[in-house]
């Protein structure tokens, strides 16, 4: 059959939008064209070529760099670094207390203040993380599940203080709470009362946030707790069919929300394996979508994703090793056409990454664009039999896991992963993928260079950033500031209102939650305001 017709139309396509000003040729000086093989080509469904039809010929991925650590001064800062050395798009890590929905002062909280990421407790702390950064003119994204539409709602509150309408905020916010029963194990709430939350975020962005990504699912966490590539691809695209379900039951029509969930994966260090991973992922995504939820829009049918390089592979041992890791590991997610990307730091498997180390992570990506050549050609392994098998032996992978959750779920996706999750399916698989790696190292049937062998020359990593006692003294001087400040008769009203709206499933939470945070209800109030109604979630143990 012709493929002349596909050529045609994606010409056409590929024509409306402009090409970068740069010289599309090798460094010999060799023209290259935009893509080379047969089709279908980027932008055309199933889309394994690419979700649009110029992809990097005409807009580089955004470069996201991660970061957060301290106060929300420190982190500020440190955003605020990047921007100038190119950064084009803002990630934030959060602290372990507010990841879990605690406030500083917690007792849970001692000894972890600003550790792993930026401490927030309340909206002061989050106007100071983004002060003198212009939210209409730059895309944030939000690494946070359990707490999320808390943190969404500070952020919101945040923009409208700085004149900043809801509807003009671009970015994303993590939210996806399904993978933490499955793998990062952050979760607050039972898994129904948690994605109840999750819908109505989608609900609240739907109407009123049109920029705005309610939800990034993510394999990225998955992988590192120790899955294959095959696993976080399948596990991945579930829960985001699971979430498309669940939206549906909430009364959403598939087109209204799906253009705008997003995905978050791991790119690891097996280079052909990664790059046959994401273009599966692209075309399950589609046809899913078309074939067993009805979309339309084809945009509902663009699995767009964020790719972060794998944190799980970086050694403390010879920690320079981790420049070249890393790099491999962003060309094989430029290969495999990510929409952004965040670059590990090389010291990050001791520490935070210091002002130096992450400013070589990003020159990193800034390498791959600008010098390889790979950012000239769309999906320049396309074709190639290897990878073209690879893309296929990732999908019929994942097919498998779908039919098992599909029956566990008695013809539900959403339900299969409940009772995935429960009855500890996910977990099991997961530890079982970890535990033959781990195996296989000290079988000594599979290298790290520096650690298993090559070890000579290791000196360690001098000049690590250290977060003193002093962080944490600062954020409870703050908190106690913020708390003494605050008109608590409104605080109450507004946990009153937040609990009584939790109890109705009929109401969305998104209102109540922006006005308790515009008063200066701490996080954790609000989610003790929740978990009244919620309850907490416990870990069933595997026998």
């Amino acid at each position: 059959m012709s493929t002349e017709p596909s050529r045609a139309a994606w010409e056409e396509a590929f024509a409306q939008t402009p090409e970068r000003d740069v010289d599309f040729e090798t460094m010999s000086g060799v023209p290259v064209e935009p893509i080379y093989g047969e089709g279908p080509y980027p932008g055309q469904y199933p889309y394994t070529r690419g979700v649009y039809p110029s992809m990097y010929r005409s807009r580089l991925w955004t470069m996201r760099m991660f970061a957060g650590f301290g106060t929300a001064e420190d982190t500020n800062g440190r955003f605020k670094e990047l921007l100038r050395h190119g950064g084009t798009g803002l990630s934030t890590a959060f602290d372990m207390p507010t990841l879990m929905g605690r406030d500083s002062d917690s007792e849970w909280a001692e000894g972890e203040v600003g550790h792993c990421g930026v401490a927030i407790d309340t909206l002061p702390d989050m106007e100071d993380l983004f002060a003198d950064i212009d939210l209409a003119g730059v895309s944030t994204s939000m690494t946070i599940n359990g707490p999320a539409p808390i943190i969404m709602a500070m952020y919101i509150a945040t923009a409208e203080k700085s004149g900043v309408e809801r509807s003009k905020l671009a970015g994303t916010i993590q939210s996806d709470i399904f993978k933490e029963y499955q793998a990062q194990k952050e979760y607050i709430y039972p898994p129904r009362p948690s994605v109840r939350l999750i819908t109505d975020l989608m609900r609240f962005t739907s109407a009123e946030m049109p920029k705005w990504h309610p939800i990034s699912v993510s394999g990225y966490h998955i992988r590192e707790a120790g899955s294959t590539a095959a696993q976080e691809l399948a596990f991945t695209l579930a829960n985001g069919f699971a979430y498309v379900e669940a939206a549906v039951a909430a009364g959403l029509d598939v087109d209204d929300f799906a253009p705008r969930l997003s995905f978050f994966f791991n790119s690891h260090i097996d280079f052909f394996e990664e790059i046959g991973k994401f273009r599966a992922a692209r075309r399950i995504w589609a046809r899913w979508m078309k074939e067993r939820y009805g979309a339309k829009n084809p945009k509902s049918m663009l699995c767009r994703f964020h790719t972060q390089t794998a944190g799980v592979s970086l050694t403390a041992q010879q920690p320079e090793n981790n420049i070249a890791r890393v790099a491999i590991q962003a060309l094989a997610g430029v290969i495999g056409g990510s929409q952004s990307l965040h670059t590990d730091a090389y010291d990050e498997a001791m520490a935070l990454p210091t002002e130096k180390s992450a400013r070589i992570a990003l020159r990193t990506q800034q390498i791959v664009a600008h010098e390889t050549g790979a950012a000239n050609v769309i999906d320049p392994l396309g074709g190639s039999p290897y990878v073209e098998w690879m893309t296929d032996e990732m999908e019929r992978r994942a097919e498998e896991v779908f039919a098992h959750l599909d029956e566990l779920g008695d013809g539900s996706i959403l339900e299969g992963v409940y009772e995935g999750i429960e009855n500890g399916y996910f977990v099991g698989e997961i530890a079982d993928a970890a535990y033959r790696f781990e195996r296989n190292v000290n079988a000594g049937r599979r290298i790290i260079v520096g650690v298993t062998d090559f070890t000579d020359g290791d000196e360690g990593q001098k000049n690590l950033l250290r977060i003193g006692p002093e962080v944490e003294e600062y954020q409870l001087k703050r908190l106690a500031s913020v708390k003494q400040a605050r008109d608590n008769a409104k605080v109450d009203a507004a946990l009153a209102q937040v609990s009584a709206d939790a109890a109705d499933p009929t109401i969305n939470m998104m209102p109540s939650l922006i006005e308790a945070v515009k008063v200066h209800a701490t996080e954790e109030e609000v989610v003790m305001a929740m978990e009244k109604v919620f309850g907490t979630y416990v870990e069933q143990a595997i026998v």
